[in-house]
């Protein structure tokens, strides 16, 4: 056939596990990737218009997320669920493919995010969520 492309199909969650106490949801998807995702990494990577923005360069730095937990975890159809945090934070609708880039890049972006916070001149605790478009003084935005 002319023009098509087969892509895999998006790994699906077979359970999640939230866990309170390491403040963690832990999801297994059913080609055997198992994630352990912290709360905090969910928030500041929440993919709501008031995190993410409507556009490049608008996203939101999150500041001040270290203590944050999970207040509910809810399906939404088929293909996604929404956390509320305990912050009130519950706009943000997870897809199946979302959490697995979540889980595969979890490194990387906890490393981006501490990044922007140091750039940002604030740690975990404290500050007030800023605009990525305001540079820091370093002249760099987001990668």
């Amino acid at each position: 056939m002319l023009g098509s492309k087969q892509s895999a199909p998006t790994p699906i969650p077979v359970s999640f596990t939230a866990h309170q106490k390491s403040a963690l949801l832990e999801v297994v998807f059913d080609d055997g990737a198992a994630f352990s995702l912290p709360f905090e990494l969910l928030r500041v990577y929440s993919p709501s218009a008031e995190v993410q923005g409507h556009g490049e360069g608008q996203e939101t730095l999150q500041t001040g997320k270290r203590n944050v937990t999970l207040a509910a975890l809810d399906p939404v159809g088929n293909y996604a669920v929404k956390p509320t945090f305990s912050d009130g934070h519950g706009s943000g609708i997870f897809t199946w493919s979302y959490l697995y880039k979540l889980g595969r890049e979890q490194d990387a972006l906890w490393e981006d995010y501490l990044r922007r916070l140091d750039d940002a001149g604030i740690g975990r605790d404290a500050g007030r969520d800023l605009s990525m478009t305001a540079k820091t003084a370093g002249g760099h935005g987001c990668g």
